[in-house]
Parts: structure tokens; C-alpha cells; sequence
């Protein structure tokens, strides 16, 4: 029997874009491997995809923040199963302070999780890849990245732009390598945990005031774009950057 591809996603285990991602992942035939910083909640989704597609997924726990271990998990996985086909950066942390007010804890917390974490995962990924000629990267970034806004806080937007340089540069050297490089700028993508860092007044109106098509995003919307990403269909896409927010902002 042929063996399945296998898919890396961070943060693969909350309420929202993660568990989306890694679900519609199993779904298109992908050998999930899924990682999160919180353990129960990642052993609880590989039991969860294990019993609808009767097979097992790996599991492990991941703080992207941690660049010895995310080297230790890429090794194991790239050691256990002799490739990584794809990976999907989703680990993300805000936190809202005017640029006036930041603390540099929060500052270098975001720019910790949502840069340096993206960078780790691909620094130890890419060489696996680079090893089969082959390979699928997806980096979730926002629309904090280029809007001119207060929503989002600086922190975030700041790491999340640099989450788009870096998709491009990568896909500018892993090309000859057979390895596509793209990113993704969801807009508001709604679960519960957003609730514990935007407002309410965050939400009231959203869908009837800005979303052009009726509607909040939701965690599937993202998830059905990976899927078409990492899939052979997106052979020729790579070093792009895909807006998915309703029409909200175009991506820049």
C-alpha cells in the first residue's frame, strides 16, 4: 500500500482555524501529525481522528516557541516516518496594548510565537523536504499584517508582516527543491477563545457592517484553502499571499 503524505500542523488542537486544518487534512488522506502546546487537548483531537478514520495519528506537545524542541519533533517525525510532505504554520498569540503603553513582554512574546515560531518549524521542516524534493509549506498570517488599523495591535501586525517576508523568501530558495511556500491573511475567522482577546463590541455588527458576503468567517473556510494549497491542483503556486476575510481588506 502506498504511503500516506504526512501533514505538520501547529496549534492543530484549539476551537478554532488548527483543528479545522488538521480535521480536513485527514479527511483529503493526509498522515496528520498533530502538535499543540496544550496536551490534553492534543491527545483528544489524534483520538478524535483516529476513531472517525480508523487509523492512528501522532501527537505530540509543541511550544513553537521552544527551538529544541520543535528540532526534536521534526527529527522524530522525519526519523519514524522518512518524510515531512507537509507543514502548516497556525501558532498564533496577541495580545492588544497601544504602542505607547506595550510592555516589551508583550512584544516579545507575539514576535516569539507568531515569527520566531514560524521560522523554527520551517528551519527544521525544510531540510527534510529539501532531502525528497518535495514538499508543501502554508503559514497562516492576518490581515493585521497590512491593515491600517487599532484592532489588531502592533505586536501581532508587526509579526504577522514578517510571517509574509518570510513566505516569500522562502519560496524564492525552495523552489528549485520542489517546495511551495505560500501564505494565508484570514480576516475574522470566529471561535470562542477570540472572545478572551477582543471586546464585544469586536464582534456586534460585524457580519452586517463589513464582511461583504453576510457572514464571520469560519474555521472550514480556512481549512478548505489549505487543503488546495498543499494539494496538487496549487502545483504552480508558491511565494503567494491568500486574503480570506469576506472582502473585508484586499490581501496587499
Amino acid at each position: 500500500m502506498q504511503e500516506r503524505p504526512t501533514a505538520l500542523v501547529t496549534a492543530a488542537a484549539g476551537a478554532g482555524i488548527g483543528a479545522a486544518i488538521a480535521t480536513r487534512l485527514a479527511a483529503d488522506g493526509f498522515d496528520v501529525v498533530v502538535t499543540d502546546i496544550h496536551e490534553r487537548r492534543t491527545q483528544e483531537l489524534a483520538e478524535k481522528l483516529a476513531a472517525e478514520h480508523g487509523r492512528e495519528f501522532d501527537h505530540y506537545v509543541l511550544d513553537v516557541t521552544d527551538e529544541s524542541r520543535v528540532e526534536a519533533v521534526v527529527s522524530e517525525i522525519a526519523s519514524k516516518k522518512g518524510r515531512l510532505d507537509v507543514l502548516v504554520n497556525n501558532a498564533g498569540w496577541s495580545k492588544i496594548e497601544p504602542v505607547a503603553e506595550m510592555s516589551s513582554e508583550t512584544w516579545k512574546r507575539c514576535l516569539d510565537v507568531d515569527l520566531n515560531g514560524t521560522f523554527y518549524t520551517m528551519r527544521y521542516a525544510l531540510p527534510v523536504m529539501q532531502k525528497n524534493n518535495s514538499g508543501a509549506i502554508v503559514n497562516i498570517s492576518s490581515i493585521a499584517a497590512y491593515e491600517t488599523s487599532t484592532e489588531h495591535g502592533a505586536a501581532y501586525s508587526a509579526a504577522k508582516a514578517g510571517v509574509l517576508a518570510l513566505t516569500r523568501v522562502a519560496a524564492a530558495e525552495n523552489g528549485k527543491h520542489g517546495i511551495r511556500v505560500n501564505a494565508i491573511t484570514p480576516g475574522l475567522i470566529y471561535n470562542d477563545f477570540l472572545r478572551k482577546i477582543y471586546p464585544d463590541e469586536f464582534f456586534s455588527g460585524y457580519a452586517e457592517n463589513r464582511s461583504r458576503v453576510g457572514r464571520v468567517g469560519r474555521p472550514e473556510d480556512v481549512a478548505g484553502l489549505v487543503s488546495f494549497l498543499v494539494g496538487p491542483d496549487a502545483g504552480y503556486v508558491t511565494g503567494e499571499v491568500y486574503g480570506i476575510s469576506g472582502g473585508v481588506h484586499p490581501h496587499g
